[in-house]
């Protein structure tokens, strides 16, 4: 078996669904599509998008020695419809993918194996692993790797896995043959951008973060646009809708790392239990989970904005006591929802 074979055949073993190849200067669109986008003021709050753009814009500047990118696929394909959750308006909906575990050091520690082992194969060859917290496009050189192609959610689509997935990268000095890229298999579907609660996508295949209830949960800090927070329902920590509608999900690898599945504290909890947490106890109910690092008054302002959407009125003495809460955006939101409850 060829290098690339038996690399195939360790990552595979080691628990990620899929692997692909590309060369670092495989993504030559990617640079002035991001330096629109960024001109568009569509990252928002993200200037570490502009701060770092050169590297983003280009693998091959981030680490000149690289020859190549090893683009690894983990599937997370949740057991159950994650859209039924936002039927249940007094509890609170959290993106499937952060549920139990941070897939940051899961992965991480999966990619640093396969990477040790390529690295006893290939004396004297280096590598450098990333997983989402460095300037890497890790959905273009997906696709560049030939594991799908950017749907029109502008999320990584797989014929083999759907799009419950995450992305992991390994660049190394050695020279692997590249992969095909992906083919772009969309057609005339429209359903992600349709389902879309806050109308985030302006044309196919682009997104403006300023309205992506991701975005606005976890990265945007103070107070989110009045317009937007109706259209928020009960989703606290993410938004999975473009994600759940797509109907290549029917193609989904089933997930095999159980610490992808959800906790039982976290399907579905109450509105009124999260709203009620401290910065200690934040802490302590979400050890080892992604929700950790937005702290504890985003998070409670994201609830406070669910509970406004609920309708409960036995929820309105929740949201009055917090109206006074030393967070200025956590106040604000408790006002917001108060007034909103009968």
């Amino acid at each position: 078996m060829s290098l690339k074979a038996r690399l195939r055949a360790q990552a595979l073993s080691e628990g990620f669904s899929d692997m692909g190849l590309c060369r670092p200067d495989a993504i030559a669109r990617a640079m002035p599509r991001l330096e629109r986008f960024l001109e568009q003021g569509r990252h928002g709050q993200m200037a570490w998008m502009q701060d770092r753009k050169a590297w983003r814009g280009n693998p091959a500047a981030l680490w000149p020695e690289a020859r190549s990118v090893i683009m690894l696929a983990e599937a997370y394909t949740p057991d159950h419809d994650p859209m039924e959750n936002l039927a249940h308006r007094d509890a609170a909906n959290i993106s499937v993918y952060a549920r139990n575990r941070d897939y940051h050091d899961l992965v991480k520690k999966r990619l640093k194996r396969v990477g040790r082992w390529l690295i006893d194969q290939a004396p004297g060859s280096e590598i450098k692993v990333f997983v989402d917290t460095a300037p890497v496009m890790e959905k273009p050189l997906a696709a560049a790797a030939g594991l799908g192609w950017q749907g029109k959610h502008t999320n990584l689509l797989s014929r083999n896995l759907g799009n419950w997935f995450f992305l992991g990268a390994i660049f190394t000095t050695l020279e692997l043959e590249p992969d095909a890229p992906g083919v772009e298999n969309c057609g005339t579907c429209t359903s992600c951008l349709d389902i879309c609660p806050t109308d985030a996508f302006p044309a196919p295949f682009q997104l403006d973060a300023r309205k992506c209830i991701s975005y606005l949960t976890i990265e945007h800090h103070g107070p989110v646009d009045i317009d937007l927070r109706e259209k928020m329902g009960n989703r606290i920590y993410g938004c999975d809708d473009c994600l759940a509608i797509c109907p290549w999900n029917k193609f989904a690898k089933t997930a095999t790392e159980l610490r992808y599945a959800a906790r039982d504290d976290l399907t579905l909890p109450k509105l009124a239990e999260m709203a009620v947490l401290d910065d200690t106890a934040f802490r302590a109910r979400f050890s080892g989970s992604p929700i950790k690092r937005i702290g504890r008054n985003r998070f409670v302002r994201n609830v406070l904005y669910a509970i406004g959407n609920s309708g409960a009125a036995r929820l309105r003495p929740v949201a009055q006591d917090l109206t006074q809460d030393p967070d200025a955006s956590v106040a604000d939101a408790a006002q917001w929802a108060a007034r909103r409850l009968p």
